[in-house]
């Protein structure tokens, strides 16, 4: 991953299911909303686009997440901030 992110909390889903990937990526910001960390990495990969579309659902779903974008630098991964005083 870049170096932009070394201290970012990261969540690699590369070989995830669909269904994996949206109980990991719930119980990721669960994890790090109680830690209070705020800006937070999903690695979806590119690939056929099946795990970011996924990831998107999921992040539009939960309630903790303020924004989330595709990095500008790698496609294959989401910039996902939380609302750690919800």
């Amino acid at each position: 991953m870049t170096m932009f992110y070394n201290n970012t909390p990261q969540l690699d889903l590369h070989g995830e299911t669909r269904d994996s990937a949206r109980i990991l990526v719930n119980e990721f910001i669960e994890d790090n909303y109680k830690l209070k960390h705020d800006k937070l990495l999903i690695i979806h990969g590119i690939g056929s686009g099946i795990l970011k579309k996924e990831v998107h659902e999921v992040l539009k779903k939960n309630k903790k997440v303020k924004r989330y974008k595709l990095d500008n630098f790698n496609s294959g991964c989401t910039i996902v901030e939380i609302d750690v005083s919800y």
